[in-house]
């Protein structure tokens, strides 16, 4: 391992677990390794089939609504 790949190991030991996986997951799949895909919660599940089913509706935000979004978190 090259020292600078140590210094980085060292340095997300400090981190939370939640972003010690997300630097797995990167390295990982930098290295051409599979890992399992994320499981969802049925919180999570939900939120996304409201989308699809709005999707697939047609409703989509207009560009004035896409644009509040942008103003309001200063995008």
């Amino acid at each position: 391992m090259t020292k600078l790949l140590e210094r980085a190991v060292e340095a997300a030991r400090g981190l939370p677990p939640e972003a010690q996986d997300e630097i797995a997951r990167i390295v990982l799949q930098l290295a051409g390794r599979d890992e399992p895909i994320i499981p969802l919660s049925e919180d999570e599940r939900a939120a996304i089939a409201v989308s699809r089913a709005a999707a697939e509706r047609g409703e989509f935000a207009t560009d004035e609504q896409v644009g509040a979004i942008w103003a309001k978190h200063g995008l």
